[in-house]
């Protein structure tokens, strides 16, 4: 067979695929059940604030505008004069070795050639001008800035030229080697994409085959031993001859699934817990649907977290237990903790936070969401449905680091049809969960906008709870490149708590990977301080960096604060039966 007939043979298999993904794409998009737009982008009123900052600083100030446009031109004529010279042959190597620490261009096309080096050029001064354009313009309060400049940063990112075939050289060099084979794959990841979210587009992170809850990942051995309608209470075995009478009860968020605690055996914080001899409970929240609609902060905390307390109480036969509050998870011990304190319930000894804002009010990037325009949106959505769609929140967390969660993963499965990766923290991220109608406007409305746990008290369970009113021994870890809990937010919520015994800990690293950093991989450091002043800069400057992981630390804090050891109980006591194995039913429910 020649080579030009088998050419023409995967033409012509290519041709036939790419009209079957054709149909599947038309098919998916004909189905797609419309968005609001309110959901997707801020309301009018921004972009009406945004042109008219621009106008007010044109009559006002023309001299600076005059300044920023011979400054955008003279860029766009050096971009041109060094085409002109690298048509010639030269080419500044120092430059582009400076390039090649953007992601997006470090391809050596991007600079051997003129074409497309002249477009990588041209769209670094175009960013340029757009990102000094939004930090120069006044008469702006500083909540409107903040969006401003997050959704120009969102279009810049948008149009770089690595997103589109025409002007990405490694996805076009990568489809002629292949004969269109990578464009054919691309294009069938898309269509995959779509039609696994009804739809709405959300690139798949991580291989979906790779990993099997229960198989793969949250393998540690355990046994439910509760269930209502809100979550399923897992006792894990013990792994050692002994442990600490004082039992654990882990409180994850509802956003997602509890199992980024207990991934594989080799980054479990759930199993590298229970093998320094404590007794560790999680709860495992279900999945909601409309049937949640009316499900609430109260519900989430009496008929969850305290009932939770209450079982673990029960089946432990102690008197008081330890309990760790993750992200959202963190948010509701806190104000469980607050009930206590007003009710005089000493039922918990002491309290972690990981990842946990309390003061809402500094959100960081996450701040230009919880404005009116999102959340009536978000009310309309939830009052249809009786819940917000997972996809929503996912998307939001994404595209707040959008070139590593967003357009990086679009490049690479899309243009150059490469499978996700068999990555178990992707994985997980991508199997996220809905949130009730009720609770997710009380915590967005009452909780991030309002604050109103910090000033004023928070009404829960008839009773009005601060942070101050949190007067248990206590520890928080926070990351520090944490782009949904800010670490300083974190900082200032457990400065103001109540308690005399308080810790802090900063984990290099972000939101997840700063958690899930065990001693066996000690890939990141953390700092830590027995000082707790009133702000966070005072506290950096006063904290000792210590290598590796933090695991270690917080046990032995855990440990001071969790009893004798006794001899390990290998069933739940008081003859219940259990009601199936770990990691439970619940950790299943599909979106």
């Amino acid at each position: 067979m020649t080579e030009s007939t088998v050419d023409s043979g995967k033409l012509q298999a290519n041709l036939k695929k790419l009209e079957e993904l054709n149909q599947r794409f038309l098919a998916v998009l004909s189905n797609r059940k419309p968005t609001s737009p309110a959901m997707l982008g801020p309301g009018q009123e921004f972009y009406s604030s945004a042109f008219a900052s621009v106008m007010r600083e044109s009559i006002a100030n023309p001299a600076r505008i005059f300044e920023q446009q011979v400054s955008y031109w003279g860029e766009s004529l050096q971009n041109w004069m060094h085409l002109k010279d690298t048509l010639g042959g030269d080419n500044d190597a120092s430059e582009q070795e400076g390039r090649k620490k953007d992601n997006r261009f470090k391809s050596e096309h991007w600079d051997s050639s003129p074409f497309f080096k002249m477009i990588k050029e041209q769209y670094l001064t175009n960013a340029n001008a757009v990102q000094r354009t939004v930090s120069e313009m006044d008469g702006l309060a500083e909540h409107q800035r903040k969006r401003i400049d997050f959704f120009s940063r969102q279009i810049v990112e948008m149009m770089s030229p690595s997103n589109f075939l025409a002007t990405n050289p490694e996805a076009l060099e990568r489809a002629a080697e292949t004969g269109g084979d990578s464009l054919v794959r691309g294009l069938e990841n898309l269509v995959r994409d779509l039609e696994r979210n009804d739809g709405e587009l959300l690139v798949t992170l991580a291989d979906p085959e790779a990993f099997s809850v229960g198989e793969n990942l949250a393998t540690t051995k355990g046994e439910v031993v509760f269930r209502n309608e809100l979550f399923e209470l897992i006792q894990f075995s013990p792994q050692t001859e002994k442990v600490h009478r004082v039992p654990l009860l882990v409180v994850p968020p509802w956003i997602n699934k509890y199992y980024i605690l207990d991934l594989k055996p080799e980054n479990s914080f759930i199993r590298w817990t229970i093998e320094q001899g404590f007794t560790v409970f999680v709860v495992s929240w279900v999945n909601p649907t409309a049937a949640h609609r009316d499900v609430g902060m109260d519900n989430y905390a009496a008929d969850g977290c305290i009932t939770a307390v209450r079982e673990v109480q029960k089946i432990s036969g102690q008197k008081q237990i330890n309990a760790i509050g993750y992200c959202i998870g963190g948010t509701l011990l806190a104000l469980v903790l607050a009930y206590m304190g007003k009710t005089g319930d000493k039922s918990i000894r002491s309290a972690t936070f990981f990842t946990t804002l309390t003061d809402f009010s500094e959100l960081g990037e996450l701040s230009v969401f919880i404005e009116d325009d999102f959340l009536k949106a978000i009310e309309s959505e939830v009052s249809d449905k009786g819940y917000l769609p997972s996809i929503f929140m996912s998307r939001t967390f994404s595209f707040m680091r959008a070139s590593d969660l967003v357009y990086g993963p679009a490049v690479r499965s899309y243009l150059m049809g490469e499978a996700p990766p068999a990555f178990d923290l992707l994985y997980w991220n991508g199997d996220s969960t809905n949130m009730p109608a009720r609770m997710t406007i009380e915590y967005l409305r009452r909780l991030c906008q309002s604050n109103e746990f910090n000033s004023g008290g928070f009404d829960l369970l008839g009773e009005q709870v601060t942070i101050k009113d949190v007067k248990h021994p206590l520890i928080a870890v926070a990351c520090e490149t944490d782009h949904i809990a800010n670490w300083p937010g974190s900082y200032r919520g457990i400065a103001a708590m109540g308690s005399r015994d308080k810790s802090f800990v900063l984990s290099q690293s972000g939101h997840i990977a700063g958690i899930i950093n065990p001693p066996s991989r000690d890939r990141y450091g953390h700092y830590t301080s027995s000082k707790m002043p009133n702000t966070s800069a005072e506290w950096r400057e006063s904290a000792r960096f210590r290598e590796g992981s933090w695991w270690p630390f917080w046990g032995r804090w855990l440990a001071r604060r969790s009893g004798a050891m006794v001899e390990a109980t290998r069933h739940a006591v008081g003859g219940r039966k259990p009601l199936g194995a770990a990691p439970g039913s619940y950790i299943h429910g599909s979106n």
